[in-house]
């Protein structure tokens, strides 16, 4: 399939679902990180023994050693899992938005349309699924069609009924 240059990133796109999977991954991410945090504070909250009090350092708890790498590692968790959240949705929508638009073309009787997506899109056995499907549409229009003009050209005396004048004519309608 022949794909297409992202000319930018286009959060306006299937709106809905973007903010769908923004909030479902953002939230996931949250959640883990404040869970991964709590354990680490949590079995790290216990006193020192009675060996490190004689140390050059004084440290009561070792969640005071911690705290720094909890934080950190949190802050890492939650910037790279809001990343993930605004470019993940866009890597599905803009796919999903561009089978929409020439599904809508293919509603307007245009059988010539054929979806193509960027190399790296998802969806590339659905699009080709649907390729085969309008490909296999176009071909039984063509033949009708013909079956249709040749039915048409034969038919010197009008004795065609109005039923299959207006189902020729409906065919033509259709781009192929």
């Amino acid at each position: 399939m022949t794909g297409f240059k992202r000319k930018k990133l286009n959060l306006a796109v299937k709106k809905e679902l973007q903010r769908w999977l923004l909030v479902r991954i953002f939230g996931v991410v949250l959640l883990s990180s404040l869970i991964a945090a709590f354990i680490l504070y949590f079995y790290a909250h216990k006193e020192v023994g009675d060996s490190y009090y004689n140390a050059h350092i004084t440290i009561r708890h070792v969640s005071d050693l911690l705290w720094p790498v909890i934080a950190a590692g949190s802050m890492v968790s939650l910037v790279s899992g809001m990343l993930l959240a605004v470019f993940l949705p866009q890597k599905i929508a803009g796919p999903i938005y561009r089978i929409e638009k020439e599904l809508e073309r293919l509603g307007q009787g245009d059988l010539t349309v054929e979806i193509r997506l960027r190399s790296k899109d998802p969806f590339q056995d659905l699009v080709g699924d649907i390729n085969q499907s309008i490909a296999g549409l176009r071909s039984h229009i063509r033949v009708i069609q013909d079956i249709c003009n040749e039915i048409e050209k034969s038919d010197e005396g009008g004795g065609l009924s109005d039923q299959k004048k207006l189902a020729c004519y409906e065919l033509k309608f259709f781009k192929t």
